[in-house]
């Protein structure tokens, strides 16, 4: 539902007459009813596209519509508070800009605001799609609390990459409240230093490209909407056989998060052998909050730097791995699947990686090395996996809520075999079933093959193969189908 909270913002100090109003909403789109702002209309009706500019801040604020009898100005009456400075920005600088919208009785209802050739102006980061970025990252945040004369203030992002010091200036200014206040504090500072020649050339490196990658994060809030728990549960059925304590586990998951709100205190843990599904099920979780994810393998990490970063007094410094993850996934609310927990204990000599992965975990915020400032981690899910839970220290197995994941049996394989595998293999190889066919006994020969190991990952390989082998005898022996039997299957597995 949209919040509307009519107040007088005089904005004294930048105008000499303020002829509009602000409103407050928290819509993500924008319609001819939920507009973002209104222009008078009462003594001509506008286009439904309309080009112009809005008026340089200096007197009544207008827009000025560009129409074939000449000028004309329309007052601003209303304004969706979080374009205020957005609309400052675009007068004081001059940049042309097509209004979309629609004539209604209480003005002309503008809901798209797109930058068109420049003509003048002089702004760089005007171009390149940077205002309808802007614009997007206005509507996925909330109203402002009030009305704030901040001239510094940040911004981040997806499609669109801010890397130039004019377009993140540009940026801070017109969406800055958008950010978590101390990220606002941060990137002030951060751009005294990339601009003052006070300081080395690397220091002033170093700060823009830590705002670069900071301002081009959404940094959202902790609220999560509510999840169908009857999607939730096809999404497990179809990416998992069985596993009924798991799926439990996840729907109670749904429905905590549909009454709070927000996320669990404690992300899962998966405690099995190899190839038992770990990471499709933390892969199917992420799919059902609509999260993107980023994958940590504690195996491969002996050193806490990678996870935190190198300090900026080093030349060669950079951002450690949970940082790049969130720069990957653009926004800070993300799972975070960490493979092979039992591993993170390993470092060598300069402190224990498991350390580092206790801050990410208490959702109290995790600061990075070489950003210097502390980010907010309320909105990460953790999902970690593990063949053994005895190698993981106490203080890791704290944060999580633990699911022991058993082996499958045979009959379980066998099923999982024939209803998943091999129907998702000749599904990627655009086979229909009918032309590959497993026969009971052959079935009862690959399980066989497959009985000393662990899990299913045998299992998908030898249907692939199978697929595989059945399609080579079609396209080269020109046969319609191929039956698999038990003679058949050892002789192609080996």
């Amino acid at each position: 539902m949209p919040v509307f909270d009519f107040n007088s913002s005089p904005d004294k100090k930048n105008y000499a007459e303020c002829t509009y109003t602000t409103f407050r909403s928290n819509e993500s789109e924008t319609s001819a009813e939920k507009p973002i702002l209104i222009l008078d209309n009462s003594s001509r009706k506008w286009k439904h596209h309309s080009c112009g500019i809005f008026t340089n801040p200096i007197k009544r604020t207008t827009f000025e519509f560009k129409e074939e009898d000449g000028t004309v100005s329309a007052d601003i009456l209303q304004i969706d508070a979080r374009f205020v400075s957005l609309l400052r920005w675009l007068g004081e600088n001059h940049i042309n800009v097509r209004l979309s919208g629609e004539n209604r009785e209480d003005g002309y209802a503008v809901y798209k605001i797109r930058e068109i050739a420049f003509g003048g102006g002089t702004k760089l980061s005007a171009e390149d799609g940077f205002l309808q970025f802007m614009i997007e990252r206005l509507l996925a945040s909330s109203a402002p609390a009030e009305e704030r004369e901040d001239e510094d203030q940040a911004e981040e992002g997806d499609g669109m990459k801010l890397t130039s010091l004019q377009s993140i200036t540009d940026f801070m200014t017109c969406a800055g409240r958008t950010l978590p206040d101390n990220i606002q504090l941060w990137a002030r500072r951060n751009l005294a230093v990339a601009r003052s020649h006070e300081v080395s050339p690397e220091e002033r490196r170093h700060a823009q490209r830590a705002l670069s990658i900071m301002m081009n994060i959404q940094w959202k809030s902790n609220y999560f909407e509510a999840i169908d728990p009857e999607e939730a549960r096809r999404i497990l059925d179809e990416e998992l056989y069985g596993m009924e304590k798991v799926k439990q586990r996840i729907i109670e998951t749904v429905i905590q998060i549909n009454r709070t709100h927000t996320l669990p205190a404690y992300g899962l843990l998966l405690v099995g052998p190899a190839g038992t599904g770990k990471s499709q099920i933390a892969y199917a979780v992420a799919r059902i909050l609509k999260l993107p994810w980023t994958t940590l393998d504690m195996s491969s990490i002996n050193d806490p730097e990678q996870l935190t970063g190198s300090s900026r007094i080093y030349t060669n410094a950079k951002p450690g791995i949970i940082m790049e993850a969130f720069s990957m996934a653009g926004e800070s609310n993300l799972v975070f699947i960490i493979n092979e927990l039992d591993k993170a204990a390993a470092g060598k000599g300069n402190g224990n990686p498991a350390d580092v992965l206790l801050t990410l975990l208490d959702n109290l915020g995790f600061t990075d090395n070489y950003i210097e400032c502390m980010i907010p981690t309320v909105g990460v899910y953790p999902i970690a996996t593990a063949n053994d839970k005895d190698q993981i220290s106490a203080p890791l197995m704290s944060r999580f809520a633990v699911i022991d994941i058993p082996d499958y049996t045979p009959e379980e394989k066998k099923i999982i075999f024939s209803q998943y595998a091999l129907p998702k293999v000749l599904g990627r190889m655009s086979m229909k079933e009918s032309e590959c066919i497993v026969t009971a006994e052959a079935l009862d020969a690959v399980i066989e093959k497959y009985s000393d190991t662990t899990g299913i990952r045998d299992l998908e390989q030898a249907a692939e193969h199978i697929a595989a082998n059945a399609l080579y005898q079609i396209e080269v022996n020109h046969v319609s189908n191929v039956v698999f039997d038990a003679k058949m299957v050892r002789e192609l597995l080996g």
